[in-house]
């Protein structure tokens, strides 16, 4: 059987952060929801995305397919149901679609990549699911819904396996939850997985002096630095740099706060760095619920939740002691730097801070990802570059982008 995964309605919604990146390659919990998909199917997925992002996430068909809609996490009663769809039936909630299996001639990449992939539409026998499920709809949910996330993945990670041994140095507590991959190196820190497990990749460390509570998990070679505190539920995604004072923040990939300074209930993708003395809001002085900018509506909307910090777009950078306001959104690329509180919503590619903003020209943009990208010992390629110059075209003179 062929897997594929779509991005439903709910792509525009999660932007910035989908800008280079299908709704399946967010990362909630330790993984992916693609690498998720595939640690349960046990083979590789392709994907139905924007026309933009296809050469790098290309479309895989087969004589038969099943598509799983992208935004959602999975769980083993709903990959147990989807493995007894027949051709022509999909599983639905009542509210959207989960799964759909067709033949190469029942669909077309149109067909599934609108507001038409969760509605009801005929596409044969409907088979209805209620199992509880992490469904990502908005940016805010990836932090806001990480400790459920979190805590399904380390199941289904370490399940049957043993942990590499933790060293005594350490202050530990609710050692059970622990797992170090081989090569992890832990020393002199506080570790508290009383409240939920604590997950250390491959080749990660966790310096001296740091004080870390679960759920938490960080990637192979991700770093936290000395006497940082971490509170749960937060993700480190692959070769992440981080200290000072984080919680409940998911940081995908890449991406540096290695300085003191606050982040707080906030997203960080790709390739970002933030600033020595870098702090976020997360909570309005009048304790009321969160007003953030929403890319679908062109506005701002209520989260409906009290703490909401930052969500910064991939390849954004911010200088030293910038001060973000709750519930601030970040644009792709931007460089933004100043005193005082920044704006509550940066539009991509600006350059400047609380005065004045200028574009950020993209072949400045460009030649900055390839050193930002050599010093990993990866490639800035064209196709790499091909995506965010269609990005800097998508959002040139949009405000609302």
């Amino acid at each position: 059987m062929n897997y594929i995964l779509f991005d439903d309605s709910s792509r525009n919604n999660l932007l910035p952060l989908t800008f280079v990146r299908p709704i399946a390659d967010i990362r909630i919990g330790i993984l992916t929801i693609r690498e998720k998909w595939e640690k349960y199917l046990g083979q590789a997925t392709s994907t139905i995305t924007e026309p933009y992002l296809s050469e790098k996430f290309p479309l895989v068909k087969a004589e038969e397919n099943i598509l799983i809609n992208g935004s959602v996490c999975p769980t083993p009663e709903m990959v147990d149901a989807i493995m007894k769809l027949k051709r022509n039936e999909t599983l639905a909630t009542d509210e959207y679609i989960l799964a759909m299996n067709l033949g190469s001639d029942a669909f077309s990449e149109e067909m599934v990549s609108d507001s038409e992939s969760d509605s009801k539409a005929d596409v044969g026998k409907s088979i209805s699911f209620s199992g509880k499920h992490v469904k990502v709809n908005f940016a805010y949910e990836i932090f806001s819904k990480n400790d459920q996330a979190l805590k399904d993945d380390f199941e289904l990670i370490t399940k049957g396996r043993k942990s590499a041994k933790l060293s005594s140095t350490n202050n530990v507590v609710g050692a059970q939850n622990i797992f170090l991959e081989d090569g992890a190196v832990v020393e002199f820190a506080t570790l508290n997985a009383k409240e939920g497990p604590i997950y250390i990749g491959k080749d990660a460390e966790v310096m001296e002096n740091s004080a870390i509570r679960g759920p938490f998990a960080m990637n192979e070679h991700s770093v936290v630095k000395m006497s940082a505190k971490i509170y749960g539920a937060t993700t480190l995604g692959p070769y992440v740099k981080v200290g000072g004072e984080i919680n409940n923040s998911v940081i995908f990939g890449y991406s540096n706060k290695a300085h003191d300074g606050f982040l707080g209930n906030s997203v960080i993708a790709e390739w970002c760095n933030l600033g020595s003395d870098t702090n976020t809001s997360n909570l309005k002085n009048t304790y009321e619920p969160v007003r953030i900018w929403n890319y679908a509506q062109a506005s701002f909307m209520s989260t409906g939740l009290i703490f909401c910090g930052l969500i910064m777009g991939d390849h954004s950078k911010c200088g030293i002691n910038t001060m973000f306001n709750t519930g601030t959104v970040v644009g792709v690329n931007c460089n933004i730097f100043g005193s005082g509180y920044q704006r509550n919503y940066v539009a991509s590619f600006r350059w400047g801070g609380t005065g004045k903003q200028t574009t950020y020209n993209i072949d400045k943009a460009i030649e900055v990802a390839k050193i930002v990208y050599a010093r990993r010992d990866k490639d800035f390629d064209a196709v790499e570059q091909d995506i965010l110059r269609a990005v800097f075209d998508l959002t040139a003179g949009n405000s609302s982008y």
